[in-house]
């Protein structure tokens, strides 16, 4: 009998003759079509405003999941062969202070001036002038160029360039030039620079 009534209300029920303060005399479908679309619209309203952050921090939290883990393995990669990079801190050490050993300090640089005088003379060449020039400061040694001035023949000459490899200090040599005056090939005179190298320590 209810559900004649109700059916009955709602066939005659006027959407114009809705009371809007008296909401209780309206038909029960109406109520609950009004109630399922206030849910619907209060629960999309909740997703959009509330469970999508939260998915998006969710999101957020995941990418920050997996840059962690790639983190993790690299250090663990890296404590598991602590031992290995310890070692090869001690090598790296060694060599570097190998290294250093081979750059001769400011009191030593006399001592080989007069090793490429001797590599010179012994090779038969004849040394016009060895200059210092300035030194140029680099981030960890320092620079000091020296500007030979020799001459003799094209063999002599090799030879001079091949024995200043085997000096105790490191030389390097850069910028030459060699040129035949008088068209005498025997008789060349060569113009090369030579650089070698000091640690540069809290001074330089």
């Amino acid at each position: 009998m209810a559900f004649e009534d109700t059916m009955r209300s709602l066939r005659e029920f006027d959407i114009n003759s809705l009371d809007f303060d008296n909401v209780g005399s309206w038909p029960l479908p109406i109520k609950l079509g009004i109630w399922i679309i206030l849910l619907v619209a209060v629960l999309t309203g909740g997703y959009y405003y509330h469970i999508e952050g939260l998915q998006n921090q969710l999101v957020k939290v995941e990418a920050k999941e997996v840059e962690l883990k790639k983190d993790f393995e690299k250090k663990a990669f890296q404590a598991a062969n602590l031992d290995a990079y310890r070692q090869q801190m001690v090598e790296m050490e060694e060599s570097f202070g190998a290294l250093v050993s081979q750059l001769p300090s400011d009191t030593e640089v006399p001592g080989l001036l007069e090793d490429i005088t001797n590599k010179g003379l012994l090779n038969g060449l004849e040394i016009s002038s060895i200059d210092l020039q300035k030194e140029t400061a680099r981030e960890f040694y320092v620079e000091l160029p020296i500007a030979i001035n020799a001459s003799g023949s094209y063999h002599d000459l090799g030879a001079f360039i091949s024995g200043m490899a085997g000096l105790p200090r490191i030389v390097t040599l850069h910028d030459f030039t060699i040129s035949a005056p008088g068209n005498d090939a025997n008789h060349l005179s060569m113009k090369i620079v030579a650089k070698t190298y000091r640690y540069k320590d809290g001074d330089a």
